[in-house]
């Protein structure tokens, strides 16, 4: 059944725009035909959301997940990661989290810091949408673009959607099975109304288990853009 977007209006909606950068669109973790999805991002970007952000990857060059900082792994070789002691150690007494040890799979070394592979990609309309940056420990994965698995770390977004008061959020971007689904799984977490635009999303892997994931979490799922762009009220 298609999502009814007859109650979200524009003063209560976001977009999340996922990690649209060089490296994930044409360098050296290129998703694979994700260059399709740009143009189909800018129109939605036309829409009169409250609030726009784009998020980046934002690794230092000894970032955890680079199969190049562990001797003798290779890319998509899987290590398990432990939370990081310093960072435990400035938790909150109140958090109760568990902070279980991870399964991580390495990648080839991508979206640097200072780097060209950071960057947005030629075409993505991104002048004026709010940045978010992730993955900036060195010694945790972070895909969601909330908080690290742990909730060691935050990239402050919850706080930014909800001084303006957002209600709604619509995420699109890469990958579809990484990035975009653990953003949209934290987004539905924290209350959000939870939408992802599936033409205008590109996965690692073609199985396609994230969408039955993504509904089965409550998040809901727009088949096309032109569903927002010509019946929902984000386009009022």
């Amino acid at each position: 059944m298609p999502p009814n977007l007859a109650h979200v209006e524009p003063s209560n909606s976001a977009i999340l725009v996922i990690d649209v950068q060089n490296d994930f669109v044409s360098g050296t973790l290129a998703v694979r035909d994700a260059d399709q999805i740009i143009d189909t991002i800018n129109t939605l970007l036309t829409l009169p959301f409250a609030l726009k952000v784009a998020t980046q990857d934002y690794h230092p060059a000894n970032h955890i997940s680079f199969a190049r900082n562990h001797t003798g792994k290779n890319v998509f070789d899987k290590i398990t990661i432990f939370p990081p002691p310093e960072l435990v150690a400035m938790r909150m007494p109140e958090d109760e989290r568990p902070l279980e040890a991870l399964e991580q799979v390495l990648w080839p070394v991508h979206c640097v810091q200072d780097t060209t592979g950071v960057a947005f990609v030629d075409g993505l309309k991104h002048e004026g949408l709010e940045i978010v940056h992730k993955g900036c420990d060195v010694g945790i994965e972070c895909y969601s673009a909330f908080e690290d698995p742990w909730g060691l770390t935050n990239t402050g977004l919850k706080d930014k959607l909800m001084n303006k008061k957002i209600s709604n959020v619509f995420v699109v971007g890469l990958a579809g099975d990484y990035c975009v689904k653990f953003t949209a799984l934290d987004a539905k977490k924290y209350g959000f109304n939870t939408f992802v635009i599936r033409d205008a999303v590109k996965s690692v892997y073609d199985e396609g288990t994230e969408w039955t994931e993504l509904t089965q979490a409550g998040v809901e799922i727009i088949d096309t853009a032109e569903e927002l762009l010509t019946d929902g009220g984000a386009s009022r």
